[in-house]
C-alpha cells in the first residue's frame, strides 16, 4: 500500500475513533462530545472534530446540540423498532443475494471471520466478538455483490453495527451467524433471509434488555 492509499483525513480518523467508542460502549448514551475536549484528546484542531461530529450526526449515532458540542445518541424503543423495519428489508435481500452469489473463496472468508468471532466469544472478549460479528455482516454484503444495495445500506450501517453490539450473549450471536452461514453455503436464499430477520429481532431484544439493565442500575 502506498502512502497516498493509506492516507486518512483527520476528520475521517476522528469520526472512526469516536464511532468505535460509541459502538463499543466506551461513550455512553447522553455523553457530551465537546469540540474543544475531543480536539485535545485526539491531538487535532477543532476543525476536523467539527466535521467528524457532522458525519456521526448523519450516521445517526450522535445528536447535535447548539454551538460546539453534541451528545451520544440515546436510542429509544421506537428508534430501534424503526431501524429493525428498515434493516429487515435490506438484510433480507442482502442474505438472499449472498446465498445465490456465494463462491468457494467467499465462503472460506466467512468461515474464517466466524472462527475469529467464536474464539473471541469463548474468551469472553465482547469487543473482539462484536467486531468480528460486524465484519461477518460486511462480508455477507460483499458476497451479495450489489453496489446499489451497499449504497442504500450505508445510510444505516453504523446504526446496525451499534445494534449488533448490544448482544451480551456472545455465544448466541455466534450460533445465529453459524445458522446464517449454513443457509448461505447451501444456497438457500429463502432460509438465509428468514434467519436474517430473526437475527435482527434477537438484536432488538438484546438492546431492550441492556437498556433496562442500565436504567435499573441508575436507580
Amino acid at each position: 500500500m502506498t502512502s497516498e492509499q493509506s492516507f486518512e483525513p483527520e476528520a475521517d480518523r476522528v469520526a472512526r475513533i469516536v464511532r468505535e467508542q460509541i459502538i463499543e460502549g466506551e461513550r455512553a448514551p447522553g455523553d457530551r462530545l465537546v469540540e474543544r475536549d475531543l480536539a485535545t484528546e485526539l491531538g487535532v484542531s477543532r476543525v476536523p472534530v467539527r466535521e467528524a461530529l457532522r458525519m456521526l450526526v448523519a450516521e445517526g449515532l450522535v445528536t447535535p446540540r447548539p454551538r460546539t458540542w453534541a451528545v451520544v445518541r440515546t436510542f429509544t424503543d421506537a428508534d430501534v423498532d424503526d431501524l429493525i423495519e428498515v434493516r429487515s428489508a435490506i438484510e433480507t435481500l442482502t442474505f438472499r443475494l449472498a446465498a445465490e452469489r456465494r463462491s468457494p473463496e467467499r465462503l472460506t472468508e466467512l468461515e474464517a471471520v466466524l472462527d475469529r468471532e467464536a474464539q473471541a466469544a469463548r474468551a469472553q472478549d465482547p469487543t473482539a466478538a462484536h467486531r468480528a460479528g460486524a465484519d461477518f455482516h460486511e462480508l455477507v454484503a460483499a458476497t451479495a455483490a450489489s453496489p446499489l444495495l451497499d449504497e442504500i445500506g450505508a445510510i444505516t450501517a453504523s446504526r446496525l453495527r451499534w445494534l449488533l453490539g448490544q448482544h451480551l450473549d456472545l455465544q448466541e450471536m455466534v450460533d445465529e451467524h453459524l445458522g446464517l452461514l449454513g443457509a448461505i453455503r447451501a444456497g438457500d436464499g429463502q432460509e438465509a433471509a428468514r434467519l436474517a430477520v430473526e437475527h435482527l429481532r434477537t438484536s432488538r431484544d438484546a438492546a431492550r434488555r441492556l437498556r433496562a439493565e442500565q436504567a435499573a442500575s441508575r436507580h
